[in-house]
């Protein structure tokens, strides 16, 4: 007869499967929070050959078809509705806050259909505010053909 030997029971717990949990949470809100969109306002923008900036812009605003104004900044990224009124007010505000920064901007996305007054109300309000004001575009599309001869 054979004498049954105890085995021990090691009492070490297993990190690995908590680690892997933990990596997998912490990839998918870097993945989620990156998905911000900076411009969620539907604008119809006009078309032109323009290159793209390397610096961000210090607020963005925005003017839609029915002619409501929008503005967001670095600070605030959410998108606000912003009467006329005080537009150039906010962007005294922001070019204030940005006066230390070499060329800080405004981009300015205005709908095709918005009045070329409406355009200049901005441009205005932002040259008062110390800031130079950048017009959004969408890149246009080459409608050349080539034909073999």
């Amino acid at each position: 007869m054979s004498i049954k030997r105890r085995s021990k029971h090691i009492s070490v717990f297993s990190m690995a499967s908590m680690t892997d949990v933990i990596f997998l949470l912490l990839i998918f809100f870097m993945v989620v929070s990156t998905l911000v969109v900076p411009n969620a306002i539907k604008v119809n923008l006009p078309s032109s050959q323009s290159t793209a900036t390397t610096q961000e812009p210090v607020a963005r605003v925005t003017i839609d078809a029915e002619g409501y104004y929008y503005i967001s900044t670095e600070s605030a990224p959410e998108t606000t509705l912003l009467p006329v009124e005080e537009l150039e007010a906010r962007l005294y505000e922001i070019g204030a806050a940005h006066d230390e920064e070499e060329d800080p901007y405004v981009v300015l996305y205005a709908d095709k259909s918005v009045s070329y007054g409406e355009i200049v109300k901005v441009l205005n309000a932002s040259a008062t505010a110390g800031l130079r004001m950048i017009l959004a575009t969408e890149a246009l599309q080459d409608n050349s053909t080539e034909t073999d001869v």
